[in-house]
């Protein structure tokens, strides 16, 4: 074949118009476009999200009351240093920890145990799916009315149950200081269960069946499965749930609002809880700014205790 005749029977190649070179007109459109669609949620983010924050950060150092209006005066650190020396504000902060200590290992330790059994079912596994995530799509206000009938002295279920078996005068769990907050960590695992159930049944639908099997044909019991299979596949899954966790639990409110109020006396007050009280009812906003910002911190420094753990993970990985 000469080389005029493999020239010809060469396939042609469709060179890209003028119109879809990067920078040219439809291009140009497509970007405008993409820009027109993001816009809505851009100003809302920005509104709503982003501007909060800076005025949080921008008050902390300001005499900023519901009262006037403006800034105030200058404060500098004087909003911080009261709050770090207020026995409130530390006393919020071992309870919004005793929270955390309380509902995380629960959530994350029942969920994946919750998310096992429903994977392994035949059938219906939609009926789990449903059982378990209801509860977390409902409104906070219709949770706490839940569990405070529940736990209603006299007349709850709670007391009901306990004297049956023969408790003939059980405490009150949200009027008692030791268990109020326990109370309020056993609500939120109900409520809150179905999302880390969600997250482990869908990571656990992600690993392929073949290796069980592999397993199963070697010998393989189903707690040896778990450990050598399940547990290093889901490993990301599960430092996920139990940052998620965290974050969310130390952002405690809802429920201790609207089940305790922060009490009895000052047994169940949160961080949140303060920075409300601080902002709605002594109308110092900059105080309360101030404690959201520690609070802030303290949520960054858990998020990036997080990524050195999974950094050090991948590195411990890479070097097998």
């Amino acid at each position: 074949m000469t080389a005029a005749a493999e020239i010809q029977t060469r396939p042609a190649v469709a060179r890209p118009s003028r119109g879809d070179e990067i920078g040219g007109p439809r291009t140009r459109g497509m970007t405008r476009a993409g820009w027109l669609f993001l816009a809505p949620f851009g100003i809302f983010y920005i509104l709503f999200l982003i501007w909060p924050v800076i005025y949080m950060l921008i008050t902390s150092f300001f005499n900023t009351t519901m009262i006037r209006t403006g800034f105030g005066s200058f404060a500098g650190f004087a909003n911080y240093h009261e709050m770090l020396t207020r026995p409130l504000f530390w006393q919020s902060l071992w309870h919004t920890i005793q929270f955390t200590i309380y509902t995380t290992p629960p959530l994350v330790i029942l969920a994946f145990v919750f998310a096992i059994l429903a994977n392994r079912a035949a059938h219906a596994q939609w009926f789990f799916r449903l059982a378990f995530f209801v509860p977390f799509i409902m409104p906070s206000a219709a949770i706490a009315l839940i569990w405070t009938f529940i736990f209603t002295p006299a007349t709850g279920l709670w007391n009901s149950f306990q004297t049956l078996l023969g408790d003939k005068a059980p405490l009150p769990v949200l009027g008692t200081p030791n268990l109020a907050m326990v109370g309020i960590a056993i609500t939120t695992v109900w409520w809150t269960i179905g999302f880390n159930f969600v997250l482990y049944l869908a990571g656990l639908q992600d690993i392929p069946r073949e290796l069980y099997e592999a397993a199963a044909v070697d010998g393989a019991s189903p707690w040896q499965q778990i450990r050598s299979i399940t547990l290093p596949l889901l490993n990301r899954t599960t430092t996920l749930v139990i940052l998620l966790q965290i974050v969310a639990s130390m952002k405690i409110f809802d429920q201790v609002y609207l089940m305790t109020g922060g009490g009895p006396g000052t047994s169940t007050q949160v961080l949140l809880g303060l920075v409300a009280d601080t902002a709605f009812t002594d109308y110092r906003v900059g105080a309360a700014s101030a404690c959201s910002v520690l609070l802030f911190i303290v949520i960054i420094v858990i998020t990036l205790i997080r990524e050195l753990i999974v950094r050090a993970q991948e590195r411990r990985e890479a070097t097998r």
